[in-house]
Formats: structure tokens, C-alpha cells, sequence
């Protein structure tokens, strides 16, 4: 397996990097920072509900989707980035996601404890202190032939921008934002008073990981990737791409008798839900998910969008529909069941006049 200890990319830069290794099928640790700072929404997030794309474009701020799940979020220098990717055949990788999260959370637990940080994995997906405050959070799913897992060391944090970077209904609201990552999400240089130099944090990881993956290789970023990563920019930053979970559905909401469009809220333990769904004769005629919940393989969302089409709006039909979905395509969605996906989607809310 390579080791690609690359610094400072270009922001975009940063997160194209295992992109376009997954797909070229080349196992490897990526350890990176963004150079320029970066908004970036997880693979089924709706970008215009979750990030001021104005505040962002004002601000000199680039955005884009990513391959794998998890929520908006903002990337910058004072951020280590460590990037998994290997080819789904490999023994010596789990494959469950739980274990996954689990078991490769541990070389940067081990990482914050080597400077004085206790921390631990902490379902679903966050890596946590001993005072239970996050400070790191992972993400992880399938590219092509191969399975990634993204994580970051937590140096400091700009919680004000990252409030920013929210869509919110409101300032007031904002506010409560950042006053909540204030108190739950915390740094290296919160902890310890000031930050430890990079490399040092740098070289400590790549130990960690090579206890848990072996003796790592380094690597160069040659022509042959570099221009696939050129290839994939121009993809990850179109609107095609970065709008593509995007509901164009209007906002009437009843259309006519018996047709309705419906709005879905859930909170599980994995992540956000969020459903809207067309409504004919009772029946779901069109739905879309979005949120930022993980779930493998990635794909299949879709398919299971698709699979609901002409169910009956029933509790009990929708979960049993999405409960054989889930077995039949040994779906993967820690911290998210059936009956989640069931909730949002029964609970909706109807929008709108006659």
C-alpha cells in the first residue's frame, strides 16, 4: 500500500486526491490539508438546503460533493486529513461498515492520545474526548472497485465560518449554530493550549496507521494521476454534479385532488433524513432522500428511491418495502434502519394551499 504524504494541496485538490485514486484501483494512506479553504457537502446531501452557496461565492469559498456520505462541512489548513482507500477484495480490511469506522478510527485515536488527548470512536462515526466533545469527524463508502474512509486531525477550527457556510432559516438561529459547535466540538489547540507542530501530528499518524495496515510505500503524485484528478475537477465543480440530489419539484404543494407533494424530517442516530415525495391516490408516485447519513452502497439509494415508487403510503407497507430492500441488497447504514427511512417518510408534512 502507498503512503502519499502530499502537505498543502489547493483545496479541491485535497479531497480529488482519493477520488481519483479509488477509481484508478491504487491502494493507499493519504495524508493532506487543504491549502485554500473548501465547503463540502456529503454524497446525499442537497447542497442548496445545506450550504449559503451566496456566502460561499462572496467569500472566495469553493464547494463541492464528495463520494462518500456524512454532512457539510468546512475544510481548511489548520486540518489533517487522512484518506483510506482499498480495493473491496482485500483481506485485510473489514468489511462491515461499523467495523470499518471502528476499527480504522483507531490510528488517530491513538494519534490525539500521543499528545495528551484521550479520544475514542463513538458511534455513530464521530472520534470523541473523554469529555465526550467531538473532535473529529469521519466518513467513508464505495468508489468504483475500491472502499474509502476520510478523516480529519482537528488542529483548531474557524466555527465562525462554519456557522456561515450554513443554510439557516435565520441569524437567530445561526447563532445557536455556533454557539453549539462552541461547546460540542473541540481542537488540538483547545485541549492543549496551543498546536503541536504539523509534522510531528503527520508523522505520528502515518506510524499509527502502519501499525494497524503495515509498512506503507511513499508515493509521488505523477502525470498519469494528476491529470485524472484535472479530469474529475471539472465534473465535482459542475452544477450537474454538485446540485445532482437537487429536487426541482414546485412549490404548490396540493396540486390537484388526490395529488400532493410532502415534505419528511428525521434525525437518526446516523444522520439527517430528509424526504419529499409525490403523492397520487395515496400511493408514492415520485420520492427523493437526501441527508447526511452514510449508506453503502452508495448507489443504491436510488434503486430503493425507485423501489418505493407505487407503494401504498402505509407505515407498515413503506417499512416492510424498505426492510426487504435492505436485505435483499445487503444494505449498510450505520446508525440508520429501515424504520428511520419509514419515519421521515410518514411523518411528512404537507406544504401549502388548495
Amino acid at each position: 500500500m502507498y503512503l502519499f504524504d502530499l502537505g498543502k494541496l489547493p483545496g479541491q485538490q485535497s479531497m480529488l486526491i482519493f477520488h481519483a485514486l479509488a477509481r484508478m484501483g491504487v491502494e493507499a494512506l493519504v495524508i493532506v490539508s487543504p491549502k485554500s479553504p473548501l465547503a463540502s457537502i456529503g454524497y446525499f446531501q442537497d447542497a442548496e438546503r445545506e450550504i449559503d452557496l451566496s456566502f460561499c461565492r462572496e467569500n472566495g469559498i469553493s464547494c463541492m460533493r464528495r463520494e462518500v456520505g456524512g454532512g457539510a462541512t468546512y475544510l481548511d489548513e489548520n486540518q489533517i486529513f487522512y484518506q483510506l482507500i482499498w480495493k473491496k477484495s482485500n483481506p485485510r480490511f473489514p468489511v462491515e461498515m461499523r467495523q470499518i469506522f471502528e476499527g480504522l478510527s483507531i490510528p488517530a485515536c491513538e494519534t490525539y492520545g500521543k499528545f495528551g488527548i484521550e479520544a475514542s470512536f463513538r458511534l455513530e462515526n464521530d472520534i470523541v474526548t473523554r469529555e465526550g466533545k467531538k473532535i473529529a469527524g469521519e466518513g467513508g463508502g464505495d468508489i468504483g472497485d475500491c472502499m474509502v474512509f476520510v478523516g480529519g486531525i482537528l488542529l483548531d477550527f474557524n466555527y465562525e465560518v462554519m456557522s456561515k457556510i450554513l443554510m439557516v432559516p435565520d441569524e437567530k438561529f445561526r447563532d445557536k449554530v455556533y454557539k453549539s459547535m462552541e461547546e460540542n466540538v473541540t481542537t488540538m489547540k483547545r485541549e492543549l493550549g496551543d498546536i503541536p507542530p504539523r509534522e510531528e501530528v503527520v508523522q505520528t499518524l502515518i506510524r499509527e496507521h502502519e501499525k494497524l495496515i503495515g509498512t506503507l510505500q511513499p508515493a509521488e503524485l505523477d502525470n498519469r494521476l494528476v491529470e485524472r484528478m484535472k479530469t474529475l475537477e471539472k465534473w465535482f465543480t459542475s452544477d450537474r454534479f454538485l446540485f445532482k440530489k437537487t429536487r426541482k419539484i414546485p412549490k404548490g404543494i396540493k396540486i390537484k385532488g388526490g395529488v400532493e407533494i410532502r415534505y419528511g424530517i428525521h434525525k437518526a442516530k446516523g444522520g439527517l433524513i430528509r424526504t419529499v415525495e409525490e403523492l397520487q391516490e395515496e400511493k408514492i408516485s415520485e420520492i427523493g432522500i437526501s441527508g447526511d447519513f452514510q449508506f453503502y452502497p452508495k448507489d443504491d439509494l436510488a434503486s430503493m428511491e425507485v423501489e418505493l415508487r407505487k407503494t401504498e403510503f402505509e407505515e407498515g407497507k413503506v417499512r416492510n418495502k424498505i426492510q426487504q430492500f435492505y436485505e435483499e441488497h445487503r444494505i449498510q447504514a450505520p446508525g440508520v434502519m429501515p424504520e428511520d427511512f419509514t419515519t421521515a417518510i410518514i411523518q411528512s408534512q404537507s406544504e401549502g394551499a388548495e
